[in-house]
């Protein structure tokens, strides 16, 4: 975080209530700037049908902004939440696709809705995001965290090169631990407390129960690759992704999920560690989105990932016509399936290219 970069400059704090956007704070407060804070409201639409702590966040929020003398302010995003976000989910799943609700929502949302409603008028939106910003030859990049683990460049690679130019990430260049030290060591009210683990923005909420909310269940089959064999039932195929190894319920395992029939309701696993079809070397994406430069046309030596893991695989990338590229992976890769984004880096893993979704 470059304190000339901000100099002079109108700047707003997304603080949810946890320990990383506190410290964001008092990082800028440290640094002599007092943003003004905003809350984002996204409460479900009937509260006692979920497990939310949106109160609990919304207080500890105050707390913090209180102490550091900023004013905070509830920005309600409920309506573009839901019809964003969550239109986008269930249209993915419904086709089978393996969709990512949290990369969308900071595209929509915290640097969408957001800008719309109250950040236009900010110079610079701050996060508690796990990610960097570097100036190299004169263009701004989204870069990756020195905490492999926490690393969120993957969240954020769906954002517009727009949206980047005002995002800045004050905790980016720290680990996990010493986010949690610095907010022991200020007394901050929420140094302890535990990181949600459900859906962006929905507390701890469980994806799957996202899911049956609005897609309900629908009792299918579960047939062996190989054979043609009925083994099994599932309560819908969007519960489901490819590469999938637990909580199919089916004895005598593992089973992978490597296939799925949406217009039958019907998946398909392979028996044993390592399926052929459960792995891949070569794929296609499309919609390709950049960040910040398009890579070079023909074949560049970059890093990906298909999911949220501290682990980069190295690979060429081809960009082709119309939007598409192929992916040519140095290994074979587990669990690739349609509608994940895949998330493209340098050779290094440091600057973030931009991602785009895999398709067929």
């Amino acid at each position: 975080m470059n304190k000339q970069e901000l100099e002079n400059k109108r700047i707003a704090l997304l603080l949810s209530g946890g320990v990383d956007s506190s410290v964001a704070l008092y990082l800028l407060a440290e640094k002599g700037f007092t943003p003004d804070c905003f809350y984002i409201k996204i409460g479900p639409e009937e509260d006692e049908a979920w497990d939310c702590n949106s109160e609990e966040d919304l207080e500890m929020a105050s707390v913090v902004a209180s102490r550091y003398g900023c004013k905070l302010e509830v920005v309600d995003c409920h309506k573009e939440y839901w019809d964003e976000v969550t239109g986008y989910t269930m249209k993915k799943v419904r086709s089978g696709f393996t969709p990512n609700p949290d990369v969308m929502c900071n595209r929509l949302i915290k640097f969408g809705a957001f800008d719309r409603k109250c950040g236009h008028k900010y110079d610079i939106i701050a996060t508690g995001h796990y990610a960097q910003t570097k100036w190299i030859n004169g263009r701004k990049w989204l870069c990756t965290s020195p905490d492999p683990v926490k690393d969120q460049t993957d969240f954020l690679a769906q954002i517009y090169s727009w949206q980047l130019q005002k995002a800045i990430f004050p905790i980016g260049h720290l680990e996990k631990h010493e986010v949690r030290s610095i907010a022991e060591r200020e007394h901050l009210i929420n140094a302890r407390r535990k990181d949600s683990q459900g859906i962006c923005f929905l507390g701890n909420i469980d994806y799957n129960e996202y899911l049956r909310r609005y897609l309900g269940e629908q009792l299918g089959n579960v047939i062996e690759l190989e054979t043609g064999r009925i083994i099994g039932q599932h309560r819908g195929h969007w519960f489901h992704t490819i590469g999938q190894r637990k909580g199919l319920g089916l004895g005598g395992g593992p089973w992978f999920v490597v296939k799925k029939d949406t217009a039958e309701n019907i998946l398909f696993v392979s028996h044993g560690y390592d399926p052929a079809t459960a792995y891949k070397n070569l794929f296609r994406i499309h919609d390709l989105h950049w960040l910040t430069i398009t890579p070079e046309t023909h074949t560049t030596p970059i890093t990906f990932k298909i999911r949220h893991t501290p682990e980069f695989h190295r690979a060429h990338l081809e960009i082709q016509a119309e939007g598409t590229a192929l992916i040519y992976s140095d290994d074979n890769i587990h669990g690739v399936a349609p509608g994940q984004f895949c998330v493209i880096y340098d050779e290094q893993h440091n600057r973030c290219y931009g991602s785009a979704e895999i398709t067929l």
